[in-house]
């Protein structure tokens, strides 16, 4: 029966989401269009100034990004419960993006350390719920990936990358891009899992640096470590050598 149940829920999540599509695609007119991208600037308006209004105060934070797919028993998730409570003795709070997986772990782990436990969630039809682990007063849920990854930029100094999905090479493509563009001051990013992250490796060495796309310095803007004490060590490594400082 609760096979039956869920297989029903699946069925209506889906011909929700059609739904949806469908209606996104009808032809609308240009004066719809312009009256409905006015009122959104004020909708991103208000989640940006919400969000700052919120995390101003929060202090120094690294955030921790992988995969919502991945439960309680799998390694990775383990390992991503002892970094984040580690990285909240060296004084750190945790940010992650409030869903299940790796986003729970890393909640989990600074509620373990007695850090703060901050959440950005986004809205999302499958996978993408708030967590227990995040402080009832930095839990936020944004509508918009743009703003959300503002956030996490601001107010990060330092991103902790565990296996993930595409979700996960977004975010850890718009840090690398804003510090190799010197939009934002270099801070430490650190990749989980040699083993996960080799084939990307290979097509950063392989494709891009050898057609000349990234230059061989582009390649130290992370760090590629197996264990919690290794990418730990590697924040403080950095934090001992620089000021702490918000990126922009």
């Amino acid at each position: 029966m609760a096979k039956i149940r869920n297989t029903k829920k699946q069925s209506s999540q889906h011909i929700e989401i059609d739904e949806k599509l469908q209606n996104s695609f009808r032809q609308k007119t240009w004066d719809e269009t312009i009256t409905k991208d006015s009122w959104m600037i004020f909708k991103v308006m208000a989640e940006f100034v919400d969000a700052y209004e919120k995390l101003a105060k929060i202090g120094p934070c690294v955030s921790i990004f992988g995969s919502a797919r991945l439960k309680e028993e799998d390694p990775y998730y383990q390992m991503a419960v002892d970094i984040a409570e580690k990285i909240t003795q060296l004084g750190f709070g945790v940010i992650t993006g409030g869903g299940p997986g790796i986003m729970e772990a890393g909640n989990k782990g600074a509620k373990k350390g007695q850090g703060k436990s901050i959440g950005l969630n986004i809205e999302l039809p499958f996978e993408q719920h708030f967590n227990p682990y995040i402080d009832k007063a930095y839990s936020m849920d944004f509508d918009y990936f743009f703003v959300r990854k503002v956030m996490f930029v601001k107010y990060s100094q330092g991103f902790i990358v565990m296996p993930g999905g595409f979700g996960t090479l977004d975010e850890l493509s718009e840090a690398l891009t804003l510090i190799q563009t010197k939009k934002i001051g270099r801070f430490p990013i650190i990749l989980v899992g040699t083993a996960f992250w080799s084939g990307l490796m290979d097509w950063f060495k392989n494709s891009l640096l050898e057609n000349k796309l990234i230059c061989e310095e582009d390649l130290n803007l992370f760090r590629i470590v197996d264990t919690a004490d290794e990418a730990v060590a590697h924040i403080q490594a950095f934090y001992d050598k620089y000021a702490i400082n918000v990126n922009f």
